[in-house]
């Protein structure tokens, strides 16, 4: 289980106003990408490494 203390997390400047259905992303922890649902922010996180994020949102991004 990655350390998450010192996560900065932020939600998507795209969210808009989508009744609350969001994720947060902390990418300022070392080596992990830590993302959780904004609506249970004590509840689970999904960790993946930084280059498995970045090919995740390259491969999103190439979907628009």
């Amino acid at each position: 289980m990655a350390e998450l203390t010192g996560a900065q997390w932020r939600t998507s400047t795209r969210s808009g106003d989508n009744g609350g259905n969001c994720v947060e992303v902390a990418d300022n922890l070392p080596g992990v990408v830590a993302v959780r649902d904004s609506k249970d922010r004590g509840g689970p996180t999904l960790t993946f490494t930084s280059d498995s994020w970045a090919a995740f949102v390259r491969a999103a991004a190439s979907e628009h």
